[in-house]
């Protein structure tokens, strides 16, 4: 494996670590605060993230030792409007920096395997973002939980949706049974 796309995977596999655990305390906060269907979301893409850094973990394969990994990471523990705003921000990043760029670059160096695993990763980022936005616009125009119906995580790629189970997720083409259901 080329050295750039190695280090693309590591540093994305230490980004989705730790935002699988900033969500989960965030998660945390909702709930203390009364927000249920946040806190809800927020262990959903948790999950997700678990997914994401997995698949990123087994493409680097038998890429064995010791790596310092730089990892974009928003940090701080505020009210569950504000962890929201954080969470769109380091989705955001993600779209929109970091994963079309390590996408790039494994596409370039004709690295399959990790094509794959960011692609996924970037697909599932979009619908974080977007279920953020909807929970915080929800949140600071009623200052209630938002309305979230099940939300369904893909056990293939971590893409996560509003909704009834699919019948084959759009896209790793995982059959429904793959999927987790956060009700």
């Amino acid at each position: 494996m080329h050295a750039i796309t190695a280090g693309n995977l590591r540093n994305a596999h230490g980004g989705e670590s730790m935002a699988h655990m900033r969500y989960k305390i965030w998660a945390d906060v909702a709930q203390r605060e009364g927000f249920p269907n946040i806190a809800r979301l927020f262990r959903a893409i948790s999950s997700a993230e678990i997914v994401h850094a997995t698949g990123h973990f087994r493409e680097l394969g038998s890429q064995l030792g010791d790596s310092l990994c730089a990892s974009m990471a928003v940090f701080g523990l505020g009210t569950t409007s504000q962890n929201l705003q954080g969470g769109i921000n380091g989705e955001t990043y993600e779209i929109t920096e970091m994963y079309p760029t390590f996408l790039e670059t494994a596409r370039f160096q004709r690295e399959n395997g990790a094509q794959q695993s960011f692609q996924y990763a970037l697909s599932g980022e979009k619908t974080h973002a977007a279920l953020f936005q909807k929970a915080k616009t929800a949140l600071d125009s009623t200052k209630r939980d938002a309305p979230l119906g099940p939300i369904q995580v893909c056990g293939v790629c971590g893409w996560t949706y509003e909704g009834d189970i699919p019948d084959e997720c759009p896209i790793c083409k995982a059959r429904r049974e793959k999927f987790t259901t956060f009700a």
